[in-house]
């Protein structure tokens, strides 16, 4: 019999590892793929080569039920499971654990993308003027913030940043994204000014000379995406702001307001890392709202 959990964690170690989704979807892959392993324990199905087209329709009538859940998934929620389990089979494939995907045979549900939440570029400035910038602590804590919004840059993009990558020089960046994929953005000279300053005052007085991340945690150790959501928790409190503020949002706002003043989407996708362009037409349609609101509630004949 197989150890399928140890399967299952090898294959966690590979997304990782090929950088194939971040930090939260792999968490959330691993409680799909975990409540599959144990559907096929409760039914006496002990190896992956087992599982047919029949043991997978039973169990996904069994998942959309709700039986096996917390009440009814909704569709977004049963597409990550099945996304999730077709990478797992097709890992499974790969490592010639079994020779089939019987997952490949289900169509993807097609799940209505929401518009994303966006910060105007005033309360931007107000998260980001809230430090004081005589505290070496807040000055490394408005430095993550500031460069996540200047180069609209993913959380976990943002806590694996190295410190090799930045050319202070050029003023550019290289971020590694999903999938291993390299970018380069450019950035403001706020930043680089805000950079020179965060070295000064607080990594070099506790990074290692090997130390190879940008960004250091008071434990001198890479800092993490909880942190960085603590700290903009705190930013968003001191700044007054009554929303909701998660740090891809500040991704949000850097394309929303490039878009905004000018930007084409093609330039917009490339400093984004997105690999389909309906991905990035998505803030387009936020920025017509913005705009068509403008005129509503501006315009004469609008009244």
């Amino acid at each position: 019999m197989q150890d399928m959990y140890k399967t299952l964690d090898d294959f966690i170690r590979y997304m990782y590892d090929k950088r194939t989704g971040s930090e939260k979807t792999a968490d959330s892959y691993y409680r799909d793929i975990s409540r599959f392993i144990t559907y096929l324990e409760d039914n006496k199905i002990g190896d992956f080569s087992d599982v047919n087209k029949d043991v997978v329709f039973d169990y996904v009538e069994v998942l959309r039920s709700g039986k096996i859940s917390r009440g009814k998934i909704s569709n977004s929620t049963y597409a990550r499971n099945l996304s999730a389990l077709r990478s797992f089979f097709r890992f499974l494939n790969e490592r010639h654990i079994c020779d089939d995907n019987p997952f490949v045979q289900f169509r993807k549900v097609h799940v209505e993308k929401h518009l994303p939440d966006v910060l105007t570029f005033d309360q931007v400035e107000r998260l980001l003027n809230v430090f004081d910038l005589d505290d070496p602590l807040q000055v490394r804590n408005r430095c993550i913030l500031e460069t996540i919004y200047a180069c609209g840059l993913r959380i976990s993009e943002c806590c694996d940043l190295l410190y090799d990558h930045i050319d202070r020089q050029e003023m550019i960046v290289r971020v590694i994204g999903k999938g291993n994929k390299e970018r380069i953005v450019p950035y403001y000279p706020r930043l680089n000014e805000l950079i020179d300053l965060y070295v000064s005052m607080y990594r070099n007085d506790l990074a290692d000379r090997d130390f190879p991340y940008l960004f250091i945690s008071q434990r001198k150790g890479k800092i993490s995406p909880r942190s960085v959501q603590l700290l903009l928790e705190n930013a968003r409190i001191k700044a007054g702001l009554s929303m909701t503020v998660h740090p891809h949002m500040l991704r949000h706002s850097f394309a929303t307001h490039l878009l905004d003043n000018g930007a084409d989407l093609r330039t917009v996708q490339e400093l984004l890392g997105h690999e389909n362009l309906s991905t990035t037409q998505l803030y387009t349609h936020l920025t017509y709202d913005r705009l068509k609101k403008a005129v509503d509630s501006a315009h004469p004949h609008a009244k």
